[in-house]
């Protein structure tokens, strides 16, 4: 199958699973029809799924990520090489703006909400549904199972809580490995609990690196977009906490990645590791 083919037969498969939208009548352009099969994969339910269709995603998304061009933590330089930090860990840091679902890593961190099954708005802008949309509806379907096994330990209003850590696969990502961690929500003025929430979710993430192998891990900007953490604060939180645990675990990493996507963020870390 050609990429146009598998998004015809992902398409047709995806109206059909939905019910309710058979009938959607999509543009003819390769974006419409994308962003059509997109915003059906963000909406559904967890629930079962044909293998042949599951199948023709993953290789779909495969072959789209390929595209979209894969890159390796050697690829991307150190801070000691872009900015001339010194300190004992500069060659296992790396700051990177860009798609973190194009990074090819052990782990990339998922920045999720406490429901733990990813965004359903559909094409919405969050890093959540980005990385749920390029990985696959298997990933949701593991998310599911693993809530479930929570509800059934804790009850059924069971949500995730902030600052820990979860494990899942891949799937049509480059990376092996995804860490969902839910972050604190900013609704009004930024208190120090809520700085130690966000302190948590950077040393659990490592501490779930240590624990299962994974020496090379992305993280993206936990809480700066949705949840309205003040970037240049998270940043500091962050580069703090990552330097702090490779004091004690730093055999444990190959390199640790700050992925950003937008400038103003890449400004706020590029000062952080300049200043260093």
């Amino acid at each position: 199958m050609t990429q146009e083919e598998r998004l015809e037969y992902l398409l047709h498969e995806f109206k059909e699973d939905s019910g309710c939208y058979r009938d959607l009548e999509v543009g003819e352009g390769y974006g419409d029809r994308r962003r059509a099969l997109r915003s059906l994969m963000n909406i559904r339910m967890p629930g079962r799924m044909q293998e042949e269709v599951l199948q023709v995603q993953d290789a779909f998304l495969s072959e789209e990520a390929r595209e979209k061009g894969i890159v390796t933590p050697w690829d991307i330089p150190t801070v000691k090489e872009q900015y001339g930090y010194g300190g004992s860990c500069a060659g296992k840091l790396s700051l990177w703006q860009g798609d973190i679902t194009r990074l090819s890593v052990d782990a990339i961190v998922n920045a999720a909400n406490s429901r733990m099954l990813g965004c359903f708005v559909p094409c919405h802008r969050c890093i959540d549904n980005a990385i749920h949309s390029a990985a696959g509806i298997r990933l949701r379907e593991e998310c599911n199972r693993y809530m479930g096994r929570r509800k059934m330990q804790y009850g059924p209003q069971y949500e995730e809580p902030t600052g820990q850590a979860v494990l899942t696969k891949g799937y049509g990502l480059p990376a092996r490995h995804m860490i969902h961690t839910v972050g604190p929500i900013v609704t009004n003025l930024l208190t120090d609990g809520l700085k130690r929430d966000l302190e948590n979710c950077y040393w659990n993430v490592l501490q779930c690196c240590v624990e299962n192998g994974i020496r090379t891990v992305a993280f993206c900007c936990i809480s700066t977009g949705e949840f309205r953490f003040p970037r240049k604060e998270a940043a500091q939180i962050a580069v703090r906490t990552v330097l702090h645990f490779l004091e004690i675990h730093g055999q444990g990493f190959d390199r640790i990645i700050f992925n950003v996507f937008q400038d103003a963020d890449e400004e706020v870390y590029g000062r952080i590791f300049s200043a260093l």
